[in-house]
């Protein structure tokens, strides 16, 4: 069953770059209520955890660094459909194959630094919004 509500991080390169409030407009404008948000910034040891997932992987390290070198926003949005919406809004992870109209297309810059995460899974969703919400930062 399709849960109601998905994680999404604006990256450190689109928070650096401006672009926190064209990315927020595109998102509420797609539909979605953003029920937490908060800026912040993962230390290594944080991005490690978050994407343990992808340890054995050759660009783990890499990941890692890149999204601890400076702030994100963190943000639980609520949506019919919500998972796969998004993935949708954020486009594919390469933005030269992304569609026209959606986040990595128009701010991603490569595969590595494409401006937005979005959780693939409902089940990976609640994990990822629990690892950077306390209970009560989620309405």
């Amino acid at each position: 069953m399709a849960t109601n509500r998905t994680f999404t991080m604006i990256k450190p390169d689109a928070v650096a770059n401006g672009h926190i409030g064209n990315i927020l407009a595109m998102i509420t404008n797609a539909g979605f209520k953003i029920v937490s948000l908060k800026l912040t910034q993962l230390t290594i040891a944080d991005a490690q955890a978050f994407y343990a997932v992808h340890a054995a992987r050759p660009f783990y390290g890499e990941l890692v660094e890149f999204m601890s070198r400076g702030p994100i926003v963190a943000a639980i949005l609520e949506k019919d459909n919500a998972v796969e919406d998004f993935r949708n809004l954020i486009g594919a992870t390469n933005p030269a194959e992304a569609a026209e109209g959606t986040i990595r297309k128009a701010y991603a810059t490569s595969i590595g630094e494409n401006a937005v995460h979005g959780s693939d899974s409902d089940e990976n969703a609640a994990i990822e919004g629990a690892f950077h919400f306390a209970g009560r930062e989620q309405f």
